[in-house]
C-alpha cells in the first residue's frame, strides 16, 4: 500500500476517534499538534488503527513512535 494511501486511511481514523472533520495529520504531527490527543485517546486512536489496517503494533513500535510519519512506517512494515 502505497504511503498516500495509509495517509488518506489514517486520516479518516483521525478524523473518527477524535470526532473532528477538519483534522489532517502528516508526516510530522504528533500529539502535541492534535486537539484532544492524551494517553487515554492514543490508546483508542492506535486500536482504531489496528483495526482499520488489520495489524497490530507491538508494544515496542507503541512506545517509540514519535509522530505519524513513524506510525505510517510501522503500519507498511504490517501490511
Amino acid at each position: 500500500m502505497e504511503r498516500a494511501e495509509i495517509f488518506e486511511k489514517l486520516n479518516e481514523v483521525f478524523r473518527d476517534v477524535f470526532d473532528d472533520e477538519s483534522i489532517t495529520v502528516g508526516e510530522d504531527t504528533t500529539a502535541k499538534d492534535v486537539e484532544g490527543w492524551d494517553s487515554l485517546r492514543h490508546i483508542t486512536l492506535l486500536a482504531a488503527i489496528e483495526d482499520e489496517f488489520d495489524i497490530e503494533f507491538s508494544m515496542g513500535q507503541t512506545v517509540s513512535m514519535k509522530n505519524v510519519g513513524e506510525m505510517v512506517d510501522f503500519i507498511q512494515e504490517e501490511l
